[in-house]
């Protein structure tokens, strides 16, 4: 089996400051440093170090070699990544001293990806591999559709939140996951909660009381707490927790038996600073002792 991620790639530029700015304040920065990322990369290399075979379809611009070079040195197949004319999508992060963070997102390249790229990568798919997307790449509807017409399991990761972004994907998802806010987001635009949206799996996150998973075929309703770290930086958390998540179905695994193993993957990741390079590997989330 594997996992097809038509996802953004980023260069993020993460910028240590004494409080998160608010409008018209011009505040200096205290360290800056730079990393791979963007959810679709994020998921991908969380994905591939939790020891899925992860295939990532998305574009970079004519200075993101790096980018590519990065995601192989994580394991992601990056064949189906196009090198074009349009810059490289990034994000200016801030985060504070108690780990919360402020992005700003300009997409780049991820809003530029081919239609025939996308196909050419998804014939080489099998019925039952997982595709996952993101809302930070064009094409998500096409996606969808092409995948649940082949017989893919496709998952999506509601985030940057849009309403109807999601409404254009929910007819033909398997799994949807979004933090609190977002279900609530979406349910004062459906009138839908997360348990009545006709799709299999829900899981929804909620920060430091963990996550819940709605399962749509037994009706039942599953909790898995987060666990107790104190977080320097918060940034990529949940595309970590994600990537876990759908790594641990990939591999057959129940999902709240994967849901548990990425609680701890996202715990370790948001004790250290920055985003897909710093996430951490199944065997460091085995062994660790919470």
């Amino acid at each position: 089996m594997a996992i097809w991620n038509l996802g953004s790639i980023n260069a993020d530029m993460v910028y240590a400051v004494p409080h998160l700015p608010v409008a018209g304040e011009t505040l200096a920065a205290t360290g800056f440093q730079q990393f791979l990322g963007g959810k679709g990369a994020n998921m991908s290399v969380a994905a591939s170090r939790a020891a899925a075979h992860v295939h990532h379809i998305g574009a970079v611009g004519p200075e993101g070699k790096w980018a590519v070079d990065r995601l192989m040195e994580y394991g992601v197949d990056t064949r189906h990544i196009s090198q074009g004319d349009t810059p490289t999508g990034h994000a200016i992060i801030a985060v504070d001293p108690q780990g919360e963070n402020q992005i700003i997102l300009f997409p780049g390249a991820n809003r530029a990806i081919g239609v025939d790229q996308l196909g050419q990568a998804l014939t080489q798919a099998n019925s039952g591999d997982i595709l996952v997307l993101q809302n930070e790449t064009n094409l998500q509807a096409e996606a969808a559709g092409m995948g649940r017409d082949m017989g893919l399991h496709v998952c999506y990761a509601a985030a940057p939140f849009q309403a109807e972004a999601v409404q254009a994907v929910l007819p033909h998802l398997d799994f949807l996951i979004l933090n609190e806010l977002e279900a609530t987001q979406l349910h004062a635009a459906t009138g839908k909660s997360a348990d009545s949206l006709g799709v299999r799996d829900v899981i929804v996150t909620m920060g430091a009381k963990g996550a819940r998973h709605f399962d749509g075929q037994a009706g039942a309703v599953h909790d898995i707490p987060a666990l107790p770290v104190t977080p320097v930086d918060t940034t990529g958390a949940g595309d970590t927790f994600t990537g876990y998540v759908l790594a641990g179905m990939d591999r057959g695994m129940p999902i709240r038996q994967a849901m548990g193993l990425a609680a701890k993957a996202s715990a370790l990741m948001v004790t250290r600073k920055g985003t897909a390079d710093v996430i951490p590997d199944l065997k460091e989330v085995q062994d660790a002792d919470f």
